[in-house]
């Protein structure tokens, strides 16, 4: 088979010298889109480029093709293969000049088969396919091909969405003395599963082997990982079920089973995924704590805490043990859920399993007790906080004064506002205010006029929408009220000022 490039009538052939000859193309076509490597044009933003191949790199890129040749010539550089190798690789987005150095760069000597690949590869990569066969024709005739060639040839056919070719490649190798086997039938899967958007070419690539290239369990690994990134669950289960129905159940196929467990999770299949976990613990298959830690995060992503619970269950009796992030992050969605109780199970089993409650892990819980108006249990919860020597956040202080004046608790308001003063809980202007306004609610107006002139003193802000709200309160009362907030406004222009 042979795959023709209209654009460009470049070849390489090697003489039975083993010097190898290539005349300069008229035309090349490049895809600069499909390749992340560095232009020579470019040569001097590469950081590692070594001082001989920057020498190179610069006389390619100013050099006439036809004078290339003579320009490396009269450098008096010698071509090893360390320099070849690396000026190939800087090379993918200037195939013309990768072509003349080439060849200069093979002249009295035999180049090796990683810089033969490398050229390969910077044809094919430029969609420069008849070139790429010549030089493929080329290293048949050094006796120096290998699977690596023909999984550069894959890569190069695929990327260019020219997937019956890279099939007909595949159908050749045996032509060129490379072996059709399953290594090289993976290297065309994982190619056309590595981003999940061709699963059907390769289903359609296998179907055409089946029965000539058993597969083994890498094979299943690639399509899973395919099926993952395509979203396709129901696909990935015909997998799994004919990989373990093939194989059977090892600890050595881990990886793919917990590429199709977090699957089954991050589609919304976690009962299932948790009955094939039950399975796997039964065949002795236990899997790592990176797969619990993963599944996790997605639950508590889906906001799922029921399936959260079961699988830190599981978890747990595997004797796995949770570290304080994962305790976090299953606590935050109990709290997100409401489901205080079960928030503190965790927060209380949480020791016996070497896990010690932070800041998060006591505000996240603090903070659904505010939501949920458990008034006695945030008083009690603050004091076990400060106990534990992590305090609330200011927002939680203020939020929780709120709710205790809502629910007619003040002195526990007025007890946390006290700490925040007393320990320097910053910034004070939220909690300052909701007080004020608690107290203004009960009508509790002499308080409200020493805390606000301490607040003042404090240069701490009061918002003009409280100052209303208390003027409102203090001018119902009598002239002596009515001239202490004219003496507390007064003094609040001089703190915003």
């Amino acid at each position: 088979m042979e795959a023709i490039d209209e654009n460009t009538n470049n070849s390489i052939k090697v003489s039975a010298r083993n010097q190898v000859i290539i005349p300069t193309s008229s035309s090349t076509t490049t895809s600069p889109s499909r390749n992340p490597r560095t232009r020579f044009s470019t040569y001097y933003d590469v950081p590692d480029i070594s001082p001989t191949a920057r020498i190179i790199c610069k006389a390619l890129v100013h050099a006439s093709p036809d004078d290339i040749e003579s320009a490396l010539s009269g450098m008096g550089i010698v071509a090893t293969h360390e320099l070849v190798n690396e000026v190939l690789k800087l090379s993918y987005n200037s195939p013309s000049s990768a072509v003349n150095f080439f060849r200069w760069a093979g002249r009295g000597q035999k180049l090796l088969p990683f810089a033969w690949n490398l050229m390969v590869d910077i044809l094919g990569k430029n969609e420069m396919f008849e070139q790429m066969w010549d030089a493929i024709r080329s290293m048949k005739q050094e006796g120096i091909l290998s699977l690596a060639t023909f999984a550069s040839v894959f890569d190069s056919y695929c990327g260019a969405c020219r997937y019956n070719e890279a099939f007909m490649s595949f159908d050749v190798m045996s032509m060129y003395g490379v072996e059709q086997d399953v290594v090289a039938v993976n290297s065309i899967l994982s190619v056309l599963c590595r981003e999940g958007k061709q699963m059907m070419k390769a289903l359609e690539f296998l179907d055409k082997v089946k029965d000539s290239v058993p597969l083994d369990v890498d094979s299943f690994a690639i399509l899973l990982e395919g099926w993952d990134k395509e979203g396709n669950v129901v696909e990935a289960k015909k997998t799994f079920g004919d990989m373990v129905a093939q194989f059977g159940w090892s600890l050595q196929h881990i990886s793919s089973y917990e590429t199709f467990l977090t699957m089954l999770v991050r589609g919304g299949q976690t009962v299932e995924a948790l009955k094939f976990l039950r399975v796997m613990i039964e065949k002795n298959c236990l899997t790592g704590f990176k797969f619990f830690s993963n599944a996790l995060e997605i639950l508590v992503k889906q906001n799922d805490s029921a399936n959260a619970v079961m699988l830190w269950d599981i978890m747990v009796g595997i004797d796995l043990m949770p570290n304080l992030i994962m305790y976090n992050a299953l606590i935050g969605l109990l709290c997100n859920n409401n489901d205080i109780d079960k928030a503190f199970q965790f927060l209380d089993e949480m020791v016996f399993h070497g896990a010690f409650p932070d800041s998060l892990t006591y505000n996240m819980i603090f903070k659904c007790l505010i939501k949920n108006k458990r008034v006695h249990e945030v008083g009690n919860f603050f004091c076990e906080m400060i106990k534990n020597e992590w305090p609330p956040t200011h927002l939680n202080c203020a939020a929780a004064i709120s709710m205790l004046f809502d629910c007619d608790e003040p002195e526990t308001a007025i007890e946390i506002w006290n700490y925040m003063v007393d320990n320097g809980i910053l910034p004070l202007e939220e909690s300052a205010n909701a007080l004020l306004i608690g107290l203004r609610n009960l009508r509790r107006l002499s308080e409200v006029r020493r805390f606000a002139e301490d607040m003042l003193d404090r240069r701490i802000v009061v918002y003009e929408v409280t100052m209303q709200k208390l003027k409102n309160a203090f001018y119902k009362e009598n002239r002596s009220m009515r001239d202490k907030y004219d003496s507390l406004a007064r003094k609040c222009k001089t703190v915003r000022i």
